[in-house]
């Protein structure tokens, strides 16, 4: 009975300390995921200072996640810490191509495979957002929207050459197939946009004509 006591007790610490961590990543998750969605926001806003705050606490938010459940794999791989690695990769590969930066890799970000790929998507479909803000502008900067859209078709490209199992990739073909979606449909926003700029081109050089006549 008393080696039984023993081991009962050994296994109850070790869980005890698990589950410490557990809590304490789970906590940290939903701090990545906040940092995230405001650096985004700030990145919309052109607002760069607080853009590069954001990301860094995100980073180091991140980085404290991770830590605090390295001695536990399986904690590691489960939904809430890849959903929030995932929130760090879209929000730095969203930033540095607005912001025409190189793009980080998964190294640089300390995330693994499946979560860069799941969060290059999720960055992919964030674009369309800065597009159609480009293109409501009362002098909509096409260059800009096609620019970006030229992002999304890229990655879009590289997402469906990932043609591996979802215990592999963590569901990336359902992302890649959103992916396709928005894309399709940010590219009729856009030839809607370049169609009415040259009707009105047209207009207005035919109310030129006319005026001279």
């Amino acid at each position: 009975m008393s080696d039984l006591n023993a081991v009962a007790d050994a296994i109850r610490a070790a869980l005890v300390a698990k589950n410490a961590a557990r809590d304490a990543a789970i906590a940290r998750s939903r701090e990545v995921i906040r940092c995230c969605a405001e650096a985004i926001r700030a990145v919309h806003r052109r607002d760069w200072p607080a853009a590069d705050a954001k990301l860094a606490a995100a980073r180091a938010a991140a980085d404290d996640m991770t830590a605090s459940i390295a001695a536990y794999p399986d904690l590691i791989h489960t939904g809430y810490t890849q959903d929030a690695l995932k929130e760090v990769v879209e929000a730095f590969v969203t930033a540095a191509i607005i912001r025409r930066q190189p793009l980080p890799t998964p190294e640089a970000l300390h995330v693994e495979h499946a979560a860069y790929l799941n969060g290059l998507a999720e960055a992919a479909t964030e674009l369309r957002r800065f597009i159609l803000d480009t293109l409501r502008r009362e002098d909509p900067d096409v260059a800009e929207a096609e620019r970006l859209l030229e992002w999304m078709d890229d990655i879009y490209d590289q997402l469906v050459t990932f043609d591996f199992p979802d215990a592999l990739t963590g569901g990336l073909r359902r992302q890649t197939d959103i992916v396709r979606g928005v894309l399709e449909r940010t590219r009729g926003d856009l030839t809607t946009t370049v169609q009415q700029q040259r009707l009105h081109t047209a207009l207005r050089r035919s109310q030129g004509w006319l005026g001279e006549g």
